[in-house]
């Protein structure tokens, strides 16, 4: 009998993968929406029909714990739940209520409906929590591992679109933006479609549950300032970069977090000026316990696409489907 898989956060930028994923593997899945979804909340009823095609989709709000069991679980049973549940912008209330909170709904959810497995897409920037949706996450995170289920927690590198930002700058001729000598972060991105294939694995693979699964994509860790050289490359251009002192966040912080005492609108501001910092300071890569380093080695890669192929589709192409919506801002 196919196992019946329960997807919420199905409309995001991965979620419409792993659906298209447990569809072409069989599975009997339910795709958990909000009627608008997408970047805007732009994305109609039939679009996500088409989207998610293949799964029964149904529409209410996981956020609501009384929505989501009327509209999404209708007292049925599953077998597995998935959650690629992600705050829209990364601000504090929105981690708290989505990266957290939601994410709890729909284990309670689960446990409801007799599921014996949860699979989350969490992040692998949590290994070092300075921002409030590291902490949300970390907090679920640790729920989930003492809820009695079947757990599996993958902690991905970069996505393609998170490093996809400058193409059609650079692409119209603007030089490549780094920060200091463009070689204090690196990464090992990985693509939606690989990313989908080895959620999906989880739910087949014993040897990945009650398990943290950090993952990259194929290939060595790359570098910003290689990022930018590999663009430039594919033009036929010689590179033309702009380095930014990264000592810009710690005159812009400071500033922002105090006025946020007596205006408290701006708390969302001072979080993301904390988030632009964290990116262009840290990797995505599995920290060393031992060495309190980044390590790309103890980074496992897995997947087929990579960078170079798709900067030379998206330069090719275009950039549809890989909008970063209110993460620009990072």
């Amino acid at each position: 009998m196919k196992k019946r898989v329960f997807v919420v956060g199905a409309t995001g930028y991965i979620g419409k993968f792993v659906v298209r994923e447990l569809v072409s593997r069989e599975y009997d899945v339910v795709s958990f929406a909000r009627e608008r979804s997408g970047i805007g909340s732009t994305t109609t009823a039939d679009e996500v029909f088409a989207q998610l095609k293949g799964s029964e989709v149904r529409f209410g709000d996981v956020s609501n714990m009384d929505s989501l069991m009327k509209n999404g679980i209708r007292g049925e049973r599953f077998d597995v739940v998935v959650s690629c549940l992600t705050s829209r912008n990364g601000g504090v209330g929105d981690s708290w209520n989505i990266d957290y909170q939601a994410t709890r709904n729909a284990l309670d959810a689960g446990k409801a409906a007799a599921a014996t497995h949860f699979v989350l897409l969490s992040a692998i920037c949590v290994q070092k929590p300075l921002l409030e949706f590291q902490r949300a996450k970390l907090k679920f995170e640790n729920e989930l591992k003492e809820s009695g289920l079947i757990w599996s927690i993958v902690r991905p590198t970069a996505f393609f679109k998170s490093i996809a930002g400058q193409v059609e700058a650079v692409k119209n001729g603007k030089p490549y933006v780094m920060f200091g000598d463009g070689r204090l972060t690196a990464c090992k991105p990985i693509s939606e479609s690989d990313l989908a294939s080895y959620i999906v694995n989880c739910i087949e693979d014993p040897s990945m549950q009650n398990k943290i699964l950090p993952v990259g994509g194929p290939g060595k860790a790359i570098t910003p300032i290689e990022q930018g050289a590999m663009l430039f490359e594919l033009l036929g251009r010689a590179p033309k970069f702009k380095k930014m002192p990264i000592q810009m966040f710690d005159l812009i912080i400071p500033v922002v977090s105090l006025l946020a005492k007596f205006f408290p609108k701006l708390e969302d501001k001072a979080e993301f000026a904390r988030i632009g910092k964290y990116y262009c300071s840290e990797s995505m890569l599995v920290l060393n316990p031992k060495t309190g380093k980044y390590d790309a080695d103890m980074t496992p890669s897995y997947g087929s696409d990579t960078l170079h192929d798709f900067y030379e589709r998206v330069l090719r192409e275009g950039l549809s489907g890989q909008e970063l919506g209110e993460h620009s801002m990072f």
